[in-house]
């Protein structure tokens, strides 16, 4: 696919963190292009989840910039941002385990619909068209990951990797532009991290989804990834494809590891 690197879909500048004392990130750049896949990665500490809680307004930055193609959103809150087109998963399961598996979609949908209290309680024509869209759009996300066949089940019912596509799922449903994913191969076998690999392919060529990546494995990265960035205890190291990022000494001395 190609990637139009001189207009990022989101534009990370200078972007510093702190939390007491403590700067877990400092001045850091990350840039995702438009139609990408971008990898965001380094060891436990090194300010990866902390950077997508900064991209999705869940911590404050107290300094730098943050524009979503070209727009300033480092005064919104989350919920603005979300409408924005950021939308994210977690690394531990968010699903709501009582309800079913469609309905859990729906959910992640309804951010989008637009009807008052008072049309859900009278069930008026717009209420229920609303309704069926949401329905509708719900059960194509569910086809999409591989769920369809179990949308009336209980999503706790689900196996763990199972719920991470229905996470997959609910995000796909509020549209995004930039789908936002923290470690979702955490727990799963290797068949599964496999599959999850082909999907977020999938999400960037048929769905026209942007991806931005945070993740441990490895191998899906460097599968997955039109571009990587390594964190550094907060900065940045290095950034690039990835077999540049596989030839950097520094970022192989310091997180892929290396030969003695």
């Amino acid at each position: 696919m190609a990637i139009d690197a001189a207009a990022p879909l989101l534009d990370v500048s200078g972007a510093t963190v702190r939390f007491g004392g403590i700067h877990a990130l400092t001045d850091a750049d990350f840039a995702i292009a438009k139609g990408s896949v971008t990898a965001l990665i380094g060891p436990n500490g090194a300010g990866k989840t902390t950077m997508l809680n900064a991209i999705t307004g869940m911590v404050a930055i107290s300094d730098g910039e943050i524009r979503l193609d070209g727009t300033d959103i480092a005064g919104l809150a989350p919920h603005k941002r979300a409408a924005a087109g950021v939308v994210r998963t977690f690394q531990n399961l968010e699903v709501f385990t009582s309800m079913s598996v469609l309905e859990n979609v729906m959910a992640g949908r309804h951010a989008l619909t637009r009807y008052t209290v008072a049309a859900s309680l009278l069930r008026t024509p717009g209420f229920r068209r609303a309704e069926r869209q949401c329905r509708e759009r719900a059960l194509d996300c569910l086809e999409f990951v591989g769920l369809a066949d179990d949308r009336d089940a209980p999503a706790g019912a689900l196996p763990y990797g199972r719920q991470r596509l229905l996470e997959m799922a609910r995000a796909l449903a509020a549209d995004p532009k930039l789908l936002l994913l923290d470690e979702p191969a955490a727990g799963l076998n290797s068949k599964e991290t496999a599959r999850l690999g082909d999907l977020i392919t999938a999400v960037r060529d048929k769905r026209g989804v942007t991806v931005g990546l945070v993740e441990h494995d490895m191998d899906l990265v460097m599968n997955v990834s039109d571009h990587i960035t390594v964190l550094h205890f907060g900065h940045p190291l290095a950034a690039g494809a990835p077999d540049q990022i596989q030839a950097n000494p520094e970022v192989v001395k310091a997180y892929l590891g290396e030969d003695e």
